[in-house]
């Protein structure tokens, strides 16, 4: 991990933690962690991989947010179901949801049509993408 990525991770935890109005003391707690470790994240310190999957649940993340951040993507936001008590739902970001459709679309015409450029199967996957949208299936 690069320092930048630590200090991005930093920032978003202590902003959203603040939103919350939630203390260092209080979210470390939540967490299950000391709260040494969550100034440490706070001051965009190393810590063991661990500790950033127990702050995403204190914060109202989605599994994996504390990751995404760090490899430069948003956190994603959860709110409890309403008919599911303690379950929560996330929803995807839309850049997201594309690109993992591209992807699917692109691995599929490579394991099943021979002979396509990588620019064929680019456009292909954009036009497919383009069209699930219009539907409104992503």
């Amino acid at each position: 991990m690069a320092p930048h990525d630590l200090d991005r991770l930093a920032d978003r935890v202590k902003t959203r933690r603040l939103e919350l109005g939630i203390a260092r003391k209080k979210a470390a707690e939540l967490a299950g962690m000391s709260k040494d470790t969550w100034r440490r994240i706070e001051e965009g310190a190393i810590v063991r991989e661990m500790s950033y999957s127990k702050v995403d649940p204190v914060l109202g993340w989605a599994p994996g947010s504390c990751k995404a951040v760090l490899e430069g993507r948003q956190p994603i936001l959860t709110k409890p179901a309403q008919d599911a008590p303690g379950a929560d739902i996330s929803q995807r970001p839309r850049e997201d949801v594309d690109a993992e459709a591209r992807d699917v679309i692109s691995l599929a015409l490579l394991a099943t049509v021979s002979g396509m450029q990588a620019e064929e199967i680019r456009a292909f996957a954009d036009r497919a993408v383009k069209d699930l949208k219009s539907r409104g299936l992503i």
